[in-house]
Order: C-alpha cells, then structure tokens, then sequence
C-alpha cells in the first residue's frame, strides 16, 4: 500500500508541475492576433486547468495525506507535516487564484470575442495572473524538494534538557 500511495503521489505532483508548465507555456506562444485566437487559448487553460491541475492536485493532496496514515513512521518527521501544510495551501491557492482566474478569463475572452465590450474585466482578471502562477509554481517545488531532500527540520532554539 505505501508503494501505491508513493507511486500515485509522485506521478501526480509530475501532473501538477505539467499543467504549470504547459499553462505558462501557452501564454507565451499561443497565437492571440484576435479576439478569437485569444478566446480559444483561455479555453485551453480553462481545460488544462480543469483536467489536468486539478485533479493531479486533488490527487497529489489525497495520496500524500494517506502516506502519512498508512506509513506510521511518517508522522513523527517534521518535514512531512511541512509538506502536508504546503500541499493544503497550494491546493486552496491553486483553487482560488489559477482555476478561477482561469475560468474567468476564459468566460469574459469568449465574451470579448463575441464583440461584448470587457477588456477591462478582462485586465483586472489577468493582472496578477503571472505571479500567481509563479507562486504556485515554487510551493511544488519546494514541495518536491522537501520530498526528495528529507530535512530533519530541527528546532535549533531548542535547549537540551
């Protein structure tokens, strides 16, 4: 069971770092000449965002969780709660900030492209669009190298008794 959560946790977190990519990735170098081009990127991300972050993320969060239950010794290591407590704040930071700034970028350049007059909507959408991403982006990987490194986390202001 510990293999089958490891193996499910790491393939997960390789979508979750997938999805960043391939969503930075299309904003840089999908064609946006026209309002219809740039509908259909949003869209893209939209997808990208809906079946592939998601639910690596949900998965990455649900599998790591049940690690910690099913390998006992995992929950006497600080560094796992560490992560525990990274996974939790990049879910809910990946739910609130990139699916649903995704979803609405796509919702309002779609409405753009029907010739409704939303830029500015659209602007106040995609403002911090960049550095959310970026953010979340550096929670998995210091998730990933907490994975990978271990750190004992030691409280050094602790005095030997």
């Amino acid at each position: 069971m510990r293999q089958l959560m490891k193996f499910l946790h790491t393939v997960s977190s390789a979508g979750i770092v997938g999805a960043l990519v391939a969503y930075a990735l299309i904003l840089v170098y999908s064609p946006q000449a026209s309002a219809q081009n740039y509908a259909d990127m949003r869209q893209t991300i939209a997808a990208i965002c809906n079946y592939m972050l998601l639910p690596s993320l949900g998965l990455s969060l649900v599998t790591g969780l049940l690690a910690m239950a099913v390998h006992r010794p995992f929950q006497e290591l600080r560094w796992v709660w560490v992560k525990a407590l990274l996974g939790i704040g990049m879910f809910e930071s990946t739910l609130a900030i990139v699916s649903a700034k995704a979803g609405d970028a796509a919702r309002l350049s779609a409405q753009i492209a029907a010739g409704e007059p939303l830029e500015k909507g659209l602007q106040a959408t995609i403002a911090s669009e960049w550095t959310a991403l970026f953010a979340i982006l550096a929670l998995s990987i210091a998730n990933y190298v907490l994975g990978v490194w271990r750190p004992a986390l030691a409280m050094r202001w602790a005095r030997n008794v």
